[in-house]
Parts: structure tokens; C-alpha cells; sequence
């Protein structure tokens, strides 16, 4: 099939791409200068004023929502595919999804109520969520155990008679850390002697549940991300009622296949369009400087890792565009292998690029001066969540050695 965007993917890239242009690249050093005026002030954890100014722009240039592949009420109701090109536009700017409400986790959490949510969830949590009023997070990572393999996951969901009490760690809940964050979707177990993907359950707890603490944040690389957040949280004997559980007890474990699907993918798009900005500059770089007499574009090692750098964004970009596709056809569930393949492929695409790019650019690179090194913490982050590299790696050898046991038969 042909991977050109639709007309309406067209209008839309054009449309966001002159946002970018007007809004989004001219403000990025203004982004950092009022993360850095809040922290020397002592409150780096509030939104940020920038972000807010271009939210209202960007809604009224009918930039909003673009993530939801199922319409909810007028919101969304754009295909997996078509989002692809408008995503990884974003992923040139870290920052940039929050002005669209188009960044994680509430990406994430928004399909989640909306695929699984009842009617009064969806009223209550995805309405003001699409609206841009209130953040939330996802509280799945523990770190007391292994949580690549969900199973192992401790966080205790008890009934007791119209409530569950909820104890547990969690850790790297991003999006807790910011102050408009008003609900988590957590995982816990419910039953943990049932079978091994039915102990788990997924339940709606409000922000300010008592007995729901944010111990600290977490750095990745020395960033801490505010004011979105990678937090770590503790569970006290917190109580919510039972018509707060997501699709029912024991049905966790398929919430979190589902809901990490387009997470994962959205990772991957956003990862393509770090690569290709992080390729921009390595060019640029390399045809401004000057050593050994001539400009290090000249040199035959970068020509190697410019067209290397060229192939592999490309061969990523397709793969994603693929995995795309089938989501959009035969569903997640049915795209598992491809969507397992682009979370390995991307990230260490991205991770490469980025890092030959920090390589033109010597000790700039490594510097604040430069976009470089806040990329390469992201996308080498990349490379973990949603699962770690050796994760996917696996399910596609298991679903590649399933296959051929079949076709030997």
C-alpha cells in the first residue's frame, strides 16, 4: 500500500508545521528560561505560562485532540496512520505535545477511559481530560520487582465491602509531578492467587485520595522533566469506591495490553522526529566547521554516518508507518509483532542518530547550549518504558518460533 498522507494528514502536517514555524521553535529558549526563572525561585513544579498561551492558540487552529482514533463527543476520531507524521512533528520538541493534548501519559490514559471507562468515568475523568482542564498519570512501575513482566507487579487492590483499599510503591509515574494532575490510573492486584494475568486490576484514584503521597522525582540523566514529572508515589490504605475499577477485577493485565499499544507507537513516531531534527543539526554542523583545513563535511567518516543516519530513519519511519496500518485494520492485538519490532527498531535508531549529531557537534553537544543532550536522555529512555528492549525482543522471537511450529504441522 502507499504510505503518502491523506489529504486530511496534509492539511493537518501543514497546518501544524506552520504552528511549529510561528510558535513553537522561536519559543523554545523561552521554554527553558521560564522552566529555569521557576526553579531559581523555588517552584519549578508549576505549568508552564508558555504552554498554556499556545494551548488556547492551538485549540482555536483546530490543533487539538489528534491522538483519539475513536471520536468521543466531536474529539478525535483520527486513524493511528494518520496521526503518525503529525506525531513525530511533535517528538522535534519535547514540550510541543502538551499544546496539542497530544502528550503522555494522558494520551494513554484518555484511550484507556475511553475504551474502557464507563459512562460516568468518561464524564467525570476523560471529558475534563480532552479539555484540556486537568493531567493525569499511570501508575504501573514498582520498584521493589522486575516490572518488565507486569505480573510481578506487589501494589495490593483489597475489597472491602463498597471500597478497595489500595497499598503499594509505585515509581516513574510520569505526570504526577504536575500540580494539575487530578487523577491516576493505577495497577494493583486484587487476586494474588488467580491465575497469573487475572490477578491484576486497573482502578481510577484521585489525585487527592487521602493516604496518596509524591515522595520525590525522579531524574533521567540529571533531568527531572518538571513540570510533568517522573515521580515516585506511595499507596497508604488508600480508599476509593469500587465503581472506580476499569472493566472489571482480574482484566488489568488486558487494559495494560491495549493501552500500551498506542503508547508504544506514539513513542516510536515521536522517536522518528527527534531522529530527523537531531540529522538537520548533525548536516548543518558539519557543513559550518572547519578542521584540518577543510569542513568536517568533507570528511569521509561523516559522509558514512550521515547516509547510514539517512537509511535508518527512513527503514524506522516505514516500520512505524506499517505497524500503523495494521493497528488501524486488524486491531492491537493482531499488530503485536509489528508494534513489538518498531519499540526496538526506533529508539536505538533515535539513540544513534542523535548521539553521531553530539559527535558533530563536540563538546557543544554535551552542552545546555544545544537540544542535543536533552534528546539523547529522552530517546535512551525511550528504549525502557512501555518495556525494555529485551521485552519486545522476546515476544517477536516467541511469536516468529510459534509461526514456523505452525507451518511444520
Amino acid at each position: 500500500m502507499s504510505w503518502e498522507p491523506s489529504a486530511r494528514t496534509r492539511d493537518l502536517l501543514a497546518r501544524m508545521g506552520s504552528f511549529f514555524d510561528r510558535h513553537i521553535y522561536p519559543n523554545e529558549h523561552r521554554w527553558h528560561a521560564e522552566l529555569a526563572a521557576r526553579r531559581q525561585a523555588g517552584n519549578a513544579w508549576q505549568p508552564s505560562a508558555l504552554v498554556d498561551e499556545l494551548k488556547v492558540v492551538a485549540r482555536a487552529e483546530g490543533l487539538w485532540n489528534l491522538f483519539l482514533p475513536h471520536p468521543y463527543k466531536g474529539e478525535g476520531g483520527i486513524s493511528n496512520l494518520d496521526y503518525a507524521p503529525l506525531c513525530e512533528l511533535m517528538g522535534r520538541v519535547v514540550w510541543s505535545g502538551e499544546v496539542f493534548n497530544c502528550s503522555a501519559p494522558d494520551t494513554g490514559n484518555m484511550e484507556t477511559i475511553e475504551r474502557y471507562g464507563t459512562p460516568a468515568q468518561k464524564q467525570r475523568w476523560l471529558e475534563p481530560l480532552l479539555d484540556g482542564k486537568i493531567r493525569s498519570a499511570f501508575l504501573m512501575t514498582e520498584p521493589a520487582v522486575a516490572s518488565s513482566d507486569a505480573t510481578n507487579i506487589q501494589c495490593s487492590i483489597r475489597r472491602d465491602g463498597d471500597h478497595y483499599v489500595i497499598n503499594g510503591r509505585k515509581w516513574f509515574s510520569s505526570g504526577a509531578g504536575n500540580p494539575r494532575c487530578a487523577i491516576f490510573i493505577v495497577m494493583g492486584k486484587t487476586d494474588p492467587d488467580g491465575p497469573r494475568h487475572a490477578q491484576q486490576s486497573m482502578v481510577l484514584v484521585p489525585r487527592d485520595t487521602p493516604g496518596v503521597t509524591v515522595l520525590r522525582p525522579l531524574t533521567v540523566f540529571g533531568y527531572d522533566d518538571a513540570p510533568h514529572g517522573h515521580m515516585e508515589v506511595l499507596l497508604e490504605d488508600v480508599r476509593v469506591p469500587v465503581e472506580n475499577i476499569l472493566l472489571g477485577e482480574g482484566r488489568g493485565f488486558e487494559i495494560a495490553q491495549g493501552r500500551l499499544g498506542p503508547g508504544r507507537i506514539h513513542h516510536c513516531m515521536r522517536s522518528i522526529g527527534a531522529a530527523e531534527r537531531a540529522l538537520e543539526m548533525m548536516v548543518d554542523r558539519l557543513q559550518d566547521r572547519i578542521a584540518f583545513g577543510k569542513p568536517l563535511a568533507e570528511q569521509s567518516i561523516w559522509h558514512e554516518r550521515i547516509a547510514e543516519s539517512r537509511c535508518m530513519i527512513d527503514q524506522a519511519r516505514l516500520l512505524t508507518l506499517n505497524a500503523a496500518h495494521k493497528m488501524d485494520t486488524v486491531g492491537n492485538k493482531d499488530a503485536r509483532a509489528e508494534i513489538a519490532m518498531i519499540k526496538v527498531v526506533a529508539p536505538n535508531m533515535s539513540c544513534k542518530v542523535v548521539d553521531w549529531a553530539i559527535q558533530a557537534h563536540g563538546a557543544a553537544g554535551i552542552s545546555q547550549d544545544f537540544w542535543l543532550a536533552e534528546a539523547y536522555a529522552h530517546q535512551r529512555t525511550v528504549r525502557i518504558v512501555d518495556g525494555p528492549d529485551e521485552v519486545h525482543r522476546n515476544a517477536i522471537a516467541k511469536i516468529e518460533l510459534g509461526k514456523r511450529a505452525a507451518a511444520r504441522r
